[in-house]
């Protein structure tokens, strides 16, 4: 950028006939270049370099969960594998054999009212086999792994509360706003307690979900510390007992 200035300086001149002096003006121009250089701000570089060790000490966290719930999964009693079983639904296919997206919607729903997250108890037929699962931690494809960590999950939890609080229609997917707490099973009773929204997209073809990306409306180490913070009042009554 070129920015062009004046200046105004006075001369003075002498009329030598009547011994008087006359002033003029004379004006002259100076060009300055002013350059504008602009770069991004810098601030964000700690951040990255901590976001990398966060974000590989919640997957640690999470695979850790995982392989707990598998093992807990051995502990669990029989007769609660067997209702779970029995909310396996089948949904009815239209003339091209594609599930009426109306149908998937409400079983969706349906399957909030039962806790699906941390009981398991979805209706299958609504995803697809292969259908991709994410979340803050990772993702993975896979409708038989979802609902195997969804039981094994609530196996660890003492007692949970999971409510659809608004439910959004688009083009291509469906997105179901919740909310959810949960007192988990370890020796000092951690609670969790969190709001999101899943994204649930369609297949083109089936009108199944072929993808379920959960996004949690809380900082990803804040649910680390929720997880490792005992409850309140923990440390009186272990020091009670």
């Amino acid at each position: 950028m070129v920015a062009t200035l004046s200046f105004a300086s006075i001369t003075p001149h002498v009329k030598s006939q009547r011994q008087c002096i006359i002033f003029r003006r004379t004006y002259s121009h100076k060009q300055y270049r002013i350059r504008c250089n602009g770069e991004n701000p810098r601030s964000d570089l700690p951040t990255r370099q901590e976001s990398a060790p966060e974000n590989a000490l919640l997957k640690v966290a999470w695979y850790g969960s995982e392989l707990l719930g598998i093992a807990a999964s051995f502990l669990r009693p029989p007769s609660n594998v067997e209702a779970a079983a029995k909310n396996d639904l089948k949904l009815g296919l239209d003339g091209s054999g594609a599930i009426d997206r109306t149908a998937v919607v409400e079983t969706i729903k349906n399957d909030y009212e039962r806790s699906y997250f941390v009981t398991g108890q979805l209706t299958l037929d609504a995803y697809e086999e292969n259908c991709e699962f994410a979340d803050p931690a990772g993702s993975f494809k896979g409708l038989r792994r979802f609902k195997r960590n969804c039981t094994n999950f609530g196996s660890l939890i003492e007692k949970s509360n999971m409510k659809l609080m608004k439910w959004e229609d688009f083009e291509n997917k469906g997105v179901g706003h919740w909310r959810f707490s949960c007192v988990m099973s370890f020796p000092w009773r951690p609670i969790l307690s969190a709001t999101g929204y899943t994204e649930y997209y369609f297949d083109a073809q089936s009108g199944k979900v072929c993808r379920h990306v959960e996004h949690w409306n809380v900082p990803k180490m804040a649910l680390l510390k929720q997880l490792l913070r005992p409850t309140r009042g923990f440390w009186l009554k272990r020091k009670n007992s």
